[in-house]
């Protein structure tokens, strides 16, 4: 998984970048009928400050309106932004990480309900808001799931003895499906020419992140649901974990019919699971898109980019056929409320001539190498990856939600994740009953939010 996905407020690499100011002179946060406005944009990603570079300067050439941006350095975000907002001449656009900075920011995040950025999200539900409004627009996307290889897939469909009626790997829309079509294919695997249907469940410590942050993220998106979880006010004080049985449900999936024996998956890598995946050892590996890189360029790799594909993963809750992959990010853009209207409407000009401008959306997808969440793209419109491809296939499929990854950003530390890692390890290896880890999982949850305040 990239470093910028795995935790909240993640590490940013050292740069500042300062270039002209925008506007016509005026104080962001000053008014009158000659104030026509300025953008002062903080931005996050420091290993793409010279692309922001040359993109304002061709919006400066089209439109002559300039664009001020600063962007932070290494792990300094939150930081440089208190720092800036209380400037004279704040900044009009920042961002925020989710749930968890929009309780720190609150006070400074326009309503963006009627903004084009938020009408035009494939699925609106991504979006930071509350019963009051909008607060927080994703501007770049991941999506994991079950990566498969459809040669194979296409390999034990063509089989005349498969126990299944299905006839490609698209039509496994449920549990139910999934379930059947993976045990027979462990019983084929030999003529498959696979050690196992899935790649190895990567169990050793630092290497559970698919596990106890990817995986527990679905049973706990779909809790939170059910009881209205207000996320925007930070981790809850507690879980019930309602669908943990659930989650083990696909766990022991993958633990079954898996290239590795269950009990030997403490020393497995994330790299070993997709080294096994590239050299068609495996048919299916839970990851996200930025695995297409390890897969690429891995020595010996058999799997072809037309064959990569990606499955929501089933694991038997009621309604989940209506969601497609968890998708998510947590990058928001947010617009400061402090700042003049013109300021704000100025903001909302640019970033929308980024993300729907013919320039804008090839400068999106190519140089700054993000999979926008907006209806102004299309998959042709994306780094020009299969996986990448996928996550916008997915998410512009109107009659499909996607699963938020907002659980895992409210999940109460490390340490708890860690701590659930360790009891997936002993649980695979037969050392601790499913009960025990649900019973776990709760409690920890409960101790580790109360210690960090959990609303």
């Amino acid at each position: 998984m990239r470093t910028i996905s795995r935790t909240i407020g993640v590490s940013l690499a050292a740069a500042t970048l300062l270039v002209g100011f925008a506007g016509c002179g005026n104080n962001p946060g000053s008014g009158g009928s000659d104030d026509k406005g300025s953008v002062y944009f903080l931005n996050f990603k420091p290993e793409i400050a010279d692309k922001y570079q040359t993109i304002i300067d061709e919006y400066k050439k089209q439109t002559g309106v300039e664009v001020k941006i600063t962007t932070a350095a290494s792990g300094t975000y939150e930081q440089t932004l208190t720092s800036e907002i209380a400037k004279s001449e704040p900044p009009t656009i920042f961002q925020i990480n989710g749930p968890v900075g929009y309780s720190n920011w609150k006070d400074y995040t326009a309503d963006l309900t009627d903004s084009d950025l938020y009408k035009h999200l494939n699925d609106q539900s991504m979006a930071v808001s509350t019963s009051d409004g909008v607060w927080g627009v994703p501007y770049v996307v991941e999506g994991y799931g079950i990566i498969y290889n459809d040669a194979i897939m296409k390999k034990y469909f063509a089989l005349t003895d498969k126990k299944v009626s299905i006839t490609s790997a698209d039509q496994i829309t449920s549990w139910s499906l999934l379930d059947q079509v993976v045990t027979d294919m462990t019983a084929h695997k030999e003529a498959l020419g696979i050690t196992g249907v899935f790649s190895s469940t990567s169990l050793k410590p630092g290497e559970d992140w698919r596990w106890q942050t990817h995986l527990a993220d679905v049973p706990l998106f779909y809790e939170f649901n059910q009881d209205k979880v207000d996320l925007t006010k930070g981790t809850p004080a507690s879980i019930k974990f309602t669908y943990g049985d659930k989650m083990k449900n696909l766990f022991d999936l993958y633990l079954n019919n898996s290239t590795t024996a269950p009990t030997e998956l403490g020393s497995k890598t994330v790299d070993d699971s997709m080294a096994e995946f590239a050299l068609g050892q495996s048919a299916m590996v839970q990851n996200g898109n930025w695995g297409w890189s390890q897969i690429a360029a891995a020595t010996g790799n058999t799997v072809k980019a037309d064959d990569v594909h990606m499955l929501p993963l089933y694991m038997g809750i009621s309604g989940e056929e209506k969601y497609g992959i968890p998708i998510g990010t947590e990058n928001y853009f947010s617009i400061n409320s402090k700042v003049s209207e013109a300021s704000q409407k100025a903001s909302l000009d640019f970033l929308t001539w980024l993300f729907s401008s013919d320039y804008g959306k090839k400068a999106v997808a190519s140089s700054l190498g993000f999979i926008a969440p907006f209806d102004w793209f299309s998959t042709t419109d994306t780094p020009d990856d299969p996986l990448a491809k996928e996550v916008m296939t997915w998410m512009s499929d109107k009659d499909i939600k996607s699963v938020s990854w907002s659980p895992f950003q409210v999940m109460p530390s490390q340490d708890w994740k860690d701590g659930f890692g360790a009891d997936l390890l002993s649980y695979a290896q037969g050392q601790m009953d499913w009960p025990t880890v649900e019973k776990t999982v709760v409690d920890d949850w409960a101790a580790q939010a109360k210690a960090a305040g959990g609303k």
